[in-house]
């Protein structure tokens, strides 16, 4: 698997950020005006969900486009780093989501009033089409950037939560408890939260310079340590330029002088095997084992 930023350039990439921005603002208009004509909390709080993620996806757009400017003086690394604040932007506006829809919903369960559920399980399962569509359009290209994953995962994630709501109109119908509304909006609340934490998690994790998800330390200081030049390694470090490249810096001690084409082999393979593109090697021949080991690396 390749990451890198050129993929994000491509026509149908840029294609399916603008076609899904497009179909969810006109969708959450129609929901959020249905919403309240038809006084459904439920479905006003899935068109704020709707709404915090369609501008996730406006930021992670725009962040893409940033990332692609090149490195300046001051800005060495470029602005890679554009899409992890974005994502911890887009934890923001979940939690502002968050407190919105769980005040409304209180209020609903405190003030019970009639709900329009025919609109509400009309408009909730176009909702299910809007998102579930939006995802597809990200579904070649998940695997290759976690901005991009996270985009579909929300909107599959969407759609699963439209899909409540229609179950809660339904219900609403047969039964008459309008409260099954408020306490939807609950449940989504608490979907919305569960997200929120994950990104929060993660994004902080990027911008503290964490070792990335899917990448092993372990298994690259074990593939180096085998490496029949080495002896020994330290201060391996491995972290996040942005949401898809990752960087790693390394000392290894060798047991015999080596050249160009050594460095250039691990990191062709740290690419291949662990899609470690931006790799910094630094080799120490004539060393002691003591000094070699003396400094902090991963056991």
């Amino acid at each position: 698997m390749e990451f890198s930023h050129t993929s994000h350039s491509s026509k149908g990439l840029s294609s399916a950020f603008k076609i899904g921005i497009a179909i969810n603002v006109v969708f959450i208009s129609v929901e959020s005006a249905f919403g309240f004509l038809s006084n459904s909390s439920a479905l006003i709080a899935d068109a704020g969900h709707n709404l915090s993620d369609t501008l996730a996806l406006a930021f992670s757009w725009i962040a893409v486009v940033i990332s692609h400017r090149k490195p300046t003086k001051r800005f060495t690394y470029g602005f890679r780093r554009s899409t992890i604040l974005v994502a911890m932007l887009n934890t923001i506006l979940l939690l502002a989501v968050v407190v919105f829809i769980t005040i409304e919903a209180i209020d609903r369960l405190r003030n019970p009033s009639e709900i329009n559920t025919r609109s509400v399980i009309v408009i909730a399962a176009v909702g299910i089409l809007v998102n579930g569509l939006t995802a597809w359009l990200f579904i070649k290209d998940k695997k290759k950037d976690l901005n991009i994953r996270s985009t579909f995962v929300h909107f599959v994630a969407d759609a699963l939560l439209s899909l409540g709501v229609v179950a809660a109109g339904v219900m609403i119908t047969f039964t008459g408890f309008v409260w099954i509304d408020p306490l939807v909006s609950l449940v989504i609340v608490a979907i919305i939260l569960l997200s929120a934490i994950r990104l929060l998690v993660d994004s902080v994790s990027l911008a503290l310079d964490a070792v990335p998800e899917g990448i092993n330390i372990q298994a690259v200081s074990n593939y180096l340590k085998q490496l029949p030049e080495v002896k020994g390694i330290h201060d391996l470090h491995i972290w996040a330029l942005s949401t898809t490249d990752v960087a790693l810096s390394v000392h290894l001690c060798t047991s015999k002088q080596t050249d160009l084409n050594f460095i250039s082999t691990i990191q062709q393979q740290l690419q291949k095997q662990f899609n470690i593109e931006h790799s910094t090697i630094q080799v120490e021949y004539g060393v002691t084992d003591s000094e070699c080991t003396s400094s902090c690396h991963p056991n």
